[in-house]
């Protein structure tokens, strides 16, 4: 048995899909598998491949790898004699030309497709041709099977969740770390439009007068959606009480997390969800949706509110200003919740999948 781990997507500085990989790698490794990297990956068996295929090389990036895939892998697989590629993203050669496995993260472009966005295309007519070629698909939840069977077809037995882990030793509680002086709801992650941040704001807006919390939106800006959410906290006279904190170290995150009062994460579909478990961990009370991936991942250890209602939002916010038993509660429950979550169970999953089909 021979496999390749397709890494041309890995970014120098991890986000999201290459923090994935990174973390499953180290329990790959009794499987001896040969990485494709453009950097090489010292302890592993590894190939080096063109370095102008990453997301960090934009759109170009992204249409450079999906030539190379198509074309360059095949022949790499033959040259190494492999016998499975992994990928931890649903890419691989159309033509099925070999047996491969892919991991499928989340449908969002499909159930919120943007006009002149890439990835509209990609979802509809590539991922599917990869998907159906597939040897076995691996996917983060229940909830991203279902959708792959529901916009693919896919049957059922072909597709295997298995949950993400979160670092338990940099997401936990902090023990004797001062209070804030500030008090603030955090919300951590991007602003797109299905993340829900305008009716977040909203919310907070019902309730800002009846609480000294400030409404903390913590991670990357975007030029197309931030300048809309600024306007909308201006117009709703928080101009002062919203935070847009466009970076903080990953070093940081646990802080915040522990001194915020809850995170608030009402986004209207998620594949997994990561910022609630690593809210969890760290003991921090929770408020999510009860769409999608979320309800499973936090079962009854959150607030569960329908996202499209401003009101349900903000009544459940409001409860963790005033109802101290209630936070003491969900911590409890939060932090036994997410040690169901590991990158060992993780990687040890994939491991075992992939064995079985190399």
């Amino acid at each position: 048995m021979k496999i390749l781990i397709n890494l041309a997507m890995l970014l120098d500085k991890p986000t999201g899909i290459s923090n994935y990989a990174l973390n499953i790698l180290p329990y790959l490794k009794a499987l001896e598998p040969t990485l494709l990297v453009a950097k090489a990956k010292e302890s592993y068996n590894y190939r080096l491949i063109r370095d102008d295929l990453s997301p960090a090389k934009g759109s170009k990036g992204h249409l450079q790898r999906l030539i190379w895939t198509e074309w360059e892998l095949p022949q790499i697989y033959q040259q190494e004699k492999a016998s499975l590629l992994f990928s931890p993203v649903p890419e691989a050669p159309v033509r099925g030309q070999f047996p491969y496995i892919v991991m499928v993260h989340d449908l969002i472009p499909l159930r919120f497709p943007r006009l002149l966005s890439p990835l509209t295309p990609y979802f509809r007519y590539y991922v599917p041709r990869v998907v159906k070629n597939a040897q076995h698909i691996i996917c983060n939840s229940v909830a991203t099977a279902r959708d792959i069977q529901q916009f693919w077809g896919i049957n059922p037995q072909k597709i295997t969740p298995i949950y993400l882990g979160y670092d338990g030793e940099h997401f936990q509680p902090l023990k004797d770390l001062p209070p804030s002086e500030v008090s603030y709801f955090i919300y951590l992650g991007r602003h797109d439009p299905h993340k829900n941040l305008s009716r977040l704001i909203t919310a907070f807006a019902k309730i800002a007068d009846n609480c000294r919390e400030e409404l903390w939106l913590v991670g990357p800006q975007d030029r197309r959606y931030t300048p809309q959410l600024r306007r909308l906290a201006i117009a709703l006279n928080l101009g002062s009480r919203v935070r847009f904190i466009d970076y903080v170290p990953y070093r940081d995150l646990p802080k915040l997390l522990n001194q915020a009062t809850a995170l608030v994460y009402p986004s209207l579909w998620e594949g997994f969800g990561l910022p609630v478990v690593e809210a969890m961990a760290c003991g921090t009370p929770v408020v999510t949706s009860n769409l999608a991936s979320l309800p499973e991942i936090t079962q009854e250890a959150a607030i569960l509110i329908n996202p499209y209602q401003v009101e349900e939002i903000a009544t459940a916010m409001e409860l963790l200003v005033t109802n101290t038993k209630q936070r003491s509660h969900l911590t409890e429950l939060g932090l036994k919740q997410a040690s169901r979550f590991s990158w060992a169970k993780t990687g040890e999953a994939t491991a075992k999948l992939l064995s079985k089909y190399g």
